[in-house]
C-alpha cells in the first residue's frame, strides 16, 4: 500500500516534471517538485503558519492566566480552552501538516534510494500515460539517458556522509538547509528584549527564585532554533543528495509563503485596529460643548 499510493505517485510526478522540464535536469526536477508540492499543501501550511503566529503572540495572555490561577490545573485548562476558542486557534494545529510531509519525505526517499541502487528496475512504476512521453521512452529505452545531477555537477544519487567518502557538494546543500532552516524558526520567533535564557532561568531557581513555566517553555523553544537546524544538517548530510535538495528548497520557499502570511496577519490586525479607532455610522461623533461667550444684552426698563 506505501509503494502503491505514496511512492508510486511521487516517483511520476517527478518523472513527469524530469520528462518537460528543459534540458531534462534531474536536479531542477527535484526543485521544481519541491515548488509543486508547497503549492499543493498551501492551504494547510498557511493554517499552520496562522495558527503558529497567533499562539506565539497569545504568550502573554496565557502567563496571565497561569499567574492568576496559581497552580489550579483543571480552572487553567479551562481558561485556556476559552482563550483558544475566542482567537479561533487549535493548539495541535500544526500536526495535521506534520502528518501529509512525513509520507511525502519517506516516499521521496524510497524513490531516490531505488533509483540509486536499480535504475532500470525502478522504471517498472512508471505509469502508461507518463512513459508515453517522449522523453520517457528514451530513457526507458536506454537507462544511460537519466542523468541523476544537479546541473550536471552535483551527483543526487551520493550523501554527503558515507561511501566512498565526504561528497562537499552535498554537505554544501545539507548546510544550506540548515541555515534555511534557523532563518524559518527565527522568522517565527517573538521578539523579545528582555528574554532570559534557559540558564539564566536555571541559575536564578538555585538562588530560590521560582521561574514561570511560560517563560520556562519559550527559552527551550528559543534554544530549539539551533538545535533543528542542526539535526537538519545532520540528516540532509546522510541521505542522497536529492533529498537535501528537496529540503533546502522547501526551507526557501517556506520563508517566501511565511513571510506572505506574516505580512497578511500584520494587515489584518492594523486594519482592525483602524476599524476599531473610527466612530461608527451610528453613533454621532462627540462634539464639545463650549460655552456661549457672546450672549444677549439684558433689556434696560
Amino acid at each position: 500500500m506505501f509503494e502503491t499510493f505514496i511512492v508510486q505517485p511521487i516517483f511520476n510526478l517527478l518523472a513527469l516534471i524530469y520528462a518537460v522540464i528543459p534540458g531534462h535536469d534531474f536536479g531542477l526536477s527535484v526543485i521544481a517538485f519541491t515548488i509543486v508540492i508547497r503549492i499543493l499543501l498551501w492551504p494547510l501550511l498557511r493554517k499552520q503558519l496562522h495558527q503558529t503566529r497567533v499562539m506565539r503572540e497569545l504568550q502573554p495572555e496565557i502567563k496571565k492566566i497561569r499567574t492568576r490561577t496559581k497552580g489550579d490545573k483543571p480552572r487553567e485548562a479551562q481558561l485556556l480552552m476559552e482563550l483558544y476558542k475566542e482567537r479561533g486557534v487549535s493548539p495541535f494545529g500544526s500536526i495535521g501538516v506534520l502528518f501529509v510531509q512525513i509520507p511525502i519525505l519517506l516516499g521521496l526517499f524510497q524513490t531516490l534510494r531505488r533509483l540509486a541502487e536499480d535504475p532500470q528496475g525502478t522504471l517498472g512504476l512508471v505509469y502508461g500515460w507518463v512513459g508515453n512521453i517522449g522523453w520517457m521512452k528514451q530513457v526507458q529505452a536506454d537507462i544511460s539517458n537519466l542523468d541523476e545531477s544537479l546541473l550536471g555537477v552535483v551527483d543526487l544519487t551520493r550523501s554527503g556522509f558515507g561511501e566512498p567518502g565526504t561528497y562537499w557538494p552535498v554537505i554544501v546543500l545539507a548546510a544550506l538547509a540548515g541555515l534555511l532552516q534557523y532563518f524559518q524558526s527565527r522568522q517565527l520567533m517573538p521578539k523579545q528584549k528582555d528574554a532570559r535564557s534557559l540558564r539564566q532561568i536555571l541559575r536564578s531557581e538555585t538562588q530560590g527564585q521560582k521561574a514561570d513555566q511560560a517563560e520556562i517553555n519559550a527559552a527551550v523553544g528559543r534554544g530549539a532554533r539551533f538545535m533543528f537546524p542542526a539535526l537538519t544538517f545532520i540528516f540532509a548530510a546522510s541521505v542522497p543528495g536529492a533529498l537535501a535538495l528537496y529540503w533546502a528548497s522547501g526551507s526557501a520557499v517556506g520563508l517566501i509563503q511565511q513571510q506572505s502570511v506574516l505580512k497578511g496577519d500584520v494587515e489584518e490586525m492594523e486594519a482592525r485596529a483602524d476599524k476599531s479607532a473610527k466612530p461608527s455610522a451610528t453613533q454621532p461623533a462627540k462634539t464639545s460643548a463650549k460655552p456661549n461667550r457672546h450672549r444677549p444684552k439684558k433689556r434696560k426698563k
